[in-house]
């Protein structure tokens, strides 16, 4: 089935993959994630973006807070919340070789250009890092969320994408170890997951208050991914072109 991507209209909302070029491991250790996770705030913005610029400034500010005992000024909230934002992130999960985002669009093109920055800003940084040229990633895909299941699934499958890292092969053979595998997704940082049942990763990347709202809360959150482990123990949802 040939893959077509749709277009994008403001307010609604998508699910996005971004693949790297055969399937390359572009996220090696964890300062590569947390470039990933710096990348997907700081890309955010309609504006020009520096980004050492941005790393050097929150640095900056940081020292201030301490040197303040915890008070941001004025000027602080000012930089840190002056974004003109793009998008909104909903959901995300970093995988070894690609990036699972649930995206809300905000600005015309928002969800295009989001991706070309965060695509090719990571890609500047992996290539220098590893001494390596070329295109990192593939063209992303996305897929138009339509409806309250379609909705429930993206969510679900998205914060369940770490399965493999700690069950290889678990889509064909099932999940062995339940008590393992939710245990693994409640303290992993590399997706929203952590952040919607209220142990705070990276509370400022996502907007959670749709999902929350939509799931039930924390415990409803918490509750999905369980029962979708316990009793599905399987991957049932497979977006033409995502996989």
């Amino acid at each position: 089935m040939s893959y077509i991507k749709p277009t994008f209209a403001n307010d609604e909302i998508y699910h996005v993959v971004s693949r790297a070029v055969g399937d390359t491991v572009v996220y090696v250790d964890e300062s590569d994630f947390y470039r990933g996770i710096f990348s997907i705030y700081e890309f955010n913005n309609s504006k020009k973006v520096e980004i050492w610029e941005r790393r050097r400034a929150r640095k900056r500010f940081k020292n201030q807070e301490k040197e303040s005992v915890g008070c941001r000024t004025s000027h602080q909230s000012e930089y840190l919340d002056g974004r003109e934002k793009l998008v909104e992130v909903l959901a995300f999960s970093f995988m070894p070789n690609h990036l699972h985002l649930i995206l809300r669009q905000l600005k015309d093109n928002g969800i295009t250009e989001f991706m070309k920055k965060v695509n090719g800003g990571y890609a500047n940084y992996f290539n220098k890092k590893y001494k390596r040229m070329g295109h990192l990633f593939n063209k992303f895909r996305a897929v138009h969320i339509e409806d309250d299941d379609q909705l429930r699934s993206a969510f679900l499958y998205v914060h369940a994408n770490l399965i493999s890292m700690v069950e290889p092969g678990w889509k064909e053979k099932g999940i062995k170890n339940y008590k393992k595998v939710i245990k693994f997704l409640e303290n992993n940082k590399r997706h929203s997951y952590m952040d919607y049942i209220g142990k705070n990763a990276f509370p400022s990347v996502t907007q959670r208050d749709f999902f929350l709202e939509f799931m039930g809360g924390s415990e409803g959150c918490r509750a999905g991914i369980d029962n979708w482990i316990k009793t599905k123990n399987k991957l049932d949802f497979e977006e033409p072109g995502l996989e």
